[in-house]
């Protein structure tokens, strides 16, 4: 018997016999979020992120029936959510403009709560390292495009003395402080943008033996718009569980936090690690939404449960 074939049907097969062998077979799944997961209503989330609140009342955070867990840590909180259990290798700290701009006596005198917590800092990171969970330096460092592009708002808002001078803002020589030339004011590199007091040898020591990491930024915030390199790290190191302090809380921490919380995040803001120069009442604001996006807690009770 003899088959016969038009030209496009001949074609047609040896398109067909000419395609490779699939190596994956093609399926359709749909994540769906509460009791999608399993029958237990206490499942907040979806497939790919999700809390689980025990019967306890703690939450454990550690999304641990799709991730592995090495030794998860459980913590005391302070808010009205809480306690948590946290993946040590999914968790980080992040400490955020602890600068010499921001903190050193003669360019911020009125910082004194900022350096006030200094010490508490010091501690929560040695603890982090111990841990063996990140520490993320997170600090305004400008370069040359970020001076060409920034907003004239940030712009008027750094200016010295609220001058309103792009001459005294961004990029402008703040001269001899304390004997040292401070640089450019908040570019990447110049002293005032470095870590303040001991937390300068604190953060190289740990840069260096990659226990910490280091990532400038160019706004309030240090996951602002679509990336950032703090974001893209955390991105793809797969870090779900963030903790935050700093200065000042009202403004860079809290910004920093606030887009966490809208990227899906844990987040933990550490109450006796963050200060600020700003009014009572600011304090009180970022202490009352942190309870309802995320949870509080003390470094008192995060050291004595990770160590």
């Amino acid at each position: 018997m003899q088959f016969f074939y038009t030209l496009p049907a001949l074609l047609w097969v040896l398109t067909v016999a000419a395609r490779p062998t699939p190596q994956f077979t093609e399926i359709t799944q749909t994540a769906v979020v509460g009791t999608g997961i399993t029958s237990n209503g206490s499942v907040l989330g979806n497939y790919y992120n999700y809390w689980v609140k025990l019967p306890s009342g703690t939450f454990d955070l550690t999304r641990s029936d799709r991730m592995a867990v090495t030794t998860p840590k459980t913590i005391p909180t302070t808010g009205s959510r809480g306690p948590i259990i946290v993946e040590p290798s999914r968790t980080a700290l992040v400490i955020i403009d602890m600068q010499n701009f921001f903190l050193n006596p003669t360019l911020s005198p009125e910082a004194t709560a900022g350096r006030a917590i200094v010490n508490a800092t010091v501690n929560m990171i040695n603890g982090f390292r111990g841990a063996g969970m990140k520490v993320l330096w997170t600090n305004w460092g400008l370069d040359d495009f970020d001076l060409l592009t920034i907003p004239p708002s940030f712009i008027s808002g750094f200016s010295t003395n609220g001058s309103d001078l792009a001459s005294q803002s961004f990029g402008s020589d703040m001269g001899i402080i304390d004997g040292i030339e401070a640089g450019p004011k908040l570019v990447r590199g110049s002293w005032n943008a470095q870590p303040y007091g001991p937390l300068y040898d604190l953060q190289t020591q740990g840069v260096a033996t990659g226990t910490d990491l280091y990532f400038n930024k160019n706004r309030l915030s240090g996951l602002w718009g679509a990336q950032t390199p703090l974001g893209l790290w955390l991105q793809e190191n797969e870090i779900t569980t963030l903790f935050f302090g700093g200065v000042n809380a009202d403004q860079c921490v809290w910004g920093t936090f606030l887009d966490a919380y809208y990227k899906g995040f844990d987040v933990v803001y550490v109450e006796d690690i963050s200060a600020t120069t700003s009014p009572q009442s600011a304090t009180e604001m970022v202490l009352y939404n942190a309870d309802g996006d995320g949870f509080r807690a003390n470094s008192t009770g995060i050291l004595p449960a990770i160590l």
